[in-house]
């Protein structure tokens, strides 16, 4: 594009950082520079941009030595592309994307569910508190239909949009189909389950025909990746239809490992089917 005076005019995605990712800011000598929650370093309290300091906007050249500091800050739009790129890279679908705790019903929903919810919203307001603690995880376990992978999503997507955290969805069914038919990437997904900031687990040893599907492949994977999660603090979301006495018997190590770092965020969603699923309200 081509300005008035015949010069080119840049395309710009971000015209406040002109695509730099970076605004840099110019602050004058008096300015107090003070201490401001979230931020590692002094903040100004008041700063001009240095492009209208170049332009001769905010004092004479003879004030300009006035204006030697500068203070730099991530632009908005580099926020944005970290938070696309998280959710892009956390394998939830874009239907699951669109699940919060705003879109979650609780009217006239049985205690349980409420507490679930409750439990859910909780851990959320907390975990950058607790996210370094052995206790920093959540697990809603029984009824399905009942909303905990709606719950457990609308963490997910607060911990990516809100937090900058990164999430891993791994539904347990399609996942371990998935790491059993390529096993070129196996060891890839697993090293990436093991590292990720968050790893939310859906539908865990989900039964068939009721029976958990836990084989000793299954078991073997998947303690790998949790007791490294264990060992090293790594949060974990869990759902699964099973209590955790089921868990334990299945694999103790595993189980237990779970229930430690779930303890302080379970739930355990028990009663008439035909009132706790949603699916079959009405029925």
């Amino acid at each position: 594009m081509i300005k008035s005076d015949g010069s080119e005019r840049k395309n710009y995605e971000c015209l406040k950082c002109q695509d730099m990712k970076v605004i840099v800011y110019r602050v004058h000598n008096d300015t107090k520079w003070v201490e401001v929650e979230g931020f590692s370093t002094l903040v100004p309290e008041a700063k001009v941009l240095e492009s209208d300091f170049f332009l001769g906007k905010i004092c004479t050249p003879a004030q300009a030595w006035e204006w030697r500091s500068t203070y730099s800050e991530r632009c908005e739009c580099a926020k944005q592309d970290r938070m696309n790129n998280l959710l892009k890279s956390s394998e939830i679908t874009d239907e699951f994307k669109r699940l919060g705790f705003q879109n979650f019903a609780t009217d006239g929903k049985p205690q349980v569910i409420q507490d679930a919810y409750n439990c859910s919203l909780t851990y959320f307001k907390e975990f950058q508190t607790i996210c370094s603690n052995r206790k920093n995880s959540i697990a809603l376990l029984g009824q399905p239909g009942a909303g905990k992978t709606h719950l457990l999503m609308a963490i997910s997507n607060n911990l990516m949009k809100k937090l900058s955290v990164s999430v891993m969805y791994f539904p347990f069914v399609e996942g371990c189909d998935d790491l059993r038919s390529d096993f070129n990437a196996l060891d890839a997904k697993l090293e990436r389950m093991k590292k990720v900031d968050v790893l939310f687990i859906d539908d865990l040893f989900k039964p068939i025909n009721g029976e958990p599907r836990a084989s000793s492949f299954e078991i073997g994977k998947l303690y790998a990746v949790i007791n490294y999660r264990f060992l090293n603090h790594k949060p974990i979301l869990v759902s699964s239809e099973l209590t955790v006495d089921e868990l334990v018997d299945i694999d103790e190590a595993l189980g237990t490992r779970i229930y430690q770092m779930c303890r302080d965020f379970i739930v355990l969603i028990k009663g008439d089917r035909k009132v706790l699923n949603h699916r079959l309200v009405g029925a």
